[in-house]
C-alpha cells in the first residue's frame, strides 16, 4: 500500500509539473502573439489624446457620411478620387462600414494628386445633391482612370442622375467653395499625401491592411465609455 501511494503522489506530481509547462508555454505564446500584433498596429499609428476641438477640426461639418449616427468609432478620410492608395482602401473602409454597426465614415475631399482631381470631387458632390454621393464615390473609384468631362457626365447617367442638373452642378462649379474648405483644414491637419485616415482622431496615413483597420478599430472599442 505504501508503494501504491508513493506511485500516486509521483504521478501526481508529475501531472502538475506537466500542467504548468503546459499553462507557461500557452502563457507565453499567448504573449509572443499579442505582442507582434501590438508591434505591428505600431508600425501604422500611434495613439494619443485628442481633444473635441481637434475632433471637429477633423471631422469638419457639412461631410458626406456614412453608418452611425451613434457611433463608437468615427472614421474620418481625406481622399482623393485619382490616388491609387485610396483606390486600395477603399475597399477595406467601405468593408468596414458596411458590416460594423458601432463604425461612421466621413469622406472629406483631398484632391491633389492629379490636375483632374478636383473634377472628380465635384462630380461626387454633384451626384451627392441628388441623393448620390455613395453611389458616384464607389464608382469613381471602382472606374479610377476616367478624367474627362464627358466619362464623367455618362457615368451619372449610369447612376441615375439627372443629367441636366448634373451639367450645371459640375459646370458651376457649385460645390468648389466646400472642396477648398476641405484642402484648407488638411493642410491646418499637416496632411501631405492620400489616403490619410482619422479613426477617433488618431491619425493614420497611406493604405494598411484590413487586419490592422479592424484592430484599431477593436482597440477604440475597449476604451469606449
Amino acid at each position: 500500500m505504501a508503494k501504491s501511494n508513493k506511485l500516486k503522489i509521483f504521478f501526481l506530481l508529475l501531472s502538475g509539473i506537466i500542467i504548468f509547462i503546459i499553462s507557461t508555454i500557452v502563457f507565453y505564446v499567448l504573449g509572443l502573439s499579442k505582442n507582434m500584433k501590438d508591434e505591428n498596429l505600431n508600425k501604422y499609428i500611434h495613439f494619443s489624446d485628442i481633444g473635441k476641438e481637434q475632433l471637429k477640426e477633423i471631422e469638419g461639418e457639412g461631410n458626406y457620411w456614412f453608418g452611425s449616427a451613434d457611433p463608437k468609432v468615427t472614421i474620418v478620410e481625406f481622399g482623393d478620387f485619382a490616388c491609387p492608395l485610396c483606390k486600395s482602401s477603399f475597399g477595406k473602409i467601405r468593408e468596414i462600414s458596411l458590416t460594423d454597426k458601432d463604425v461612421k465614415i466621413i469622406y472629406r475631399d483631398f484632391p491633389v494628386v492629379a490636375e483632374h482631381s478636383a473634377n472628380l470631387s465635384l462630380a461626387a458632390r454633384c451626384a451627392g445633391e441628388q441623393g448620390l454621393f455613395w453611389v458616384m464615390h464607389d464608382k469613381l473609384f471602382l472606374n479610377q482612370g476616367i478624367k474627362e468631362e464627358s466619362e464623367i457626365i455618362e457615368m451619372a447617367k449610369q447612376i441615375g442622375a439627372n443629367t441636366a442638373r448634373f451639367e450645371v452642378c459640375y459646370n458651376n462649379r457649385k460645390y468648389w467653395p466646400q472642396i477648398q474648405n476641405d484642402l484648407e483644414d488638411g493642410e491646418k491637419l499637416n496632411i501631405t499625401g492620400t489616403p490619410t485616415l482619422f479613426f477617433n482622431g488618431q491619425r493614420l496615413e497611406g493604405d494598411a491592411p484590413l487586419s490592422v483597420l479592424k484592430q484599431i478599430i477593436t482597440q477604440l472599442k475597449s476604451n469606449y465609455n
